[in-house]
């Protein structure tokens, strides 16, 4: 938790308003993933989230245009993004990119890290889960271009950044489904550090 609140501190504070809406879509979000462990994925309706969050099933819609989106949302990519701007010029590809995702992760770990895990588990068991992951992949996956481009000046819709930002992208789903089809043996971080490494140095000659 404290990293989360020194991540966000040089950031304006939300007013009433926002607060409310904050407050209103974290409840929709705690009342989803309560009800899928009690329950699973598909038993879990969205009459029942609003049950539970006490709000109504339009408020829910209002917030998240499908159930797969409550699971698969975060508050991330503004993170993500923010970090990569502020790192220095000269800075490596590969560094920047390490500091970044890592900076996200673990924001994401010291907040929620059960949810992170469960999370992980629908991708893989939930069909429909793994394909809005995809989908939310491609557009976190658009904003990264749109970032790199700013750094290098490439095209933003050129080949080249088109082909590295899905790749990294791909690398973090692979990494995150690999995560949960061995039980989340491993430390999630180690796991995505290797990703990177495959990503900066192409594959390893034998068994890592």
């Amino acid at each position: 938790m404290t990293a989360a609140r020194t991540a966000s501190a040089d950031r304006p504070q939300p007013g009433l308003r926002e607060r409310k809406k904050i407050k209103t879509r974290q409840a929709i979000r705690t009342a989803t993933y309560a009800l899928v462990e009690e329950r699973g994925y598909d038993a879990t309706t969205v009459e029942q989230i609003a049950e539970r969050a006490e709000v109504s099933p339009s408020t829910v819609f209002r917030y998240f245009p499908t159930k797969e989106d409550i699971v698969i949302t975060d508050e991330w990519d503004p993170v993500m993004l923010a970090e990569l701007r502020a790192r220095p010029e000269d800075e490596s590809w590969a560094a920047v990119l390490r500091h970044v995702i890592r900076t996200a992760l673990d924001l994401s770990l010291a907040e929620e890290p059960e949810v992170l895990r469960l999370r992980t588990r629908l991708g893989v068991e939930v069909p429909a889960v793994r394909a809005r992951m995809t989908e939310s992949m491609a557009a976190t996956g658009r904003l990264l271009r749109e970032a790199l481009a700013e750094r290098s000046g490439l095209d933003p819709d050129g080949l080249e950044l088109r082909v590295f930002a899905m790749s990294v992208m791909g690398g973090l789903m692979e990494a995150s489904h690999y995560w949960a089809e061995t039980g989340h043996r491993d430390h999630i971080r180690v796991l995505v550090d290797r990703a990177l490494d495959v990503l900066e140095h192409g594959l390893p000659t034998g068994k890592p």
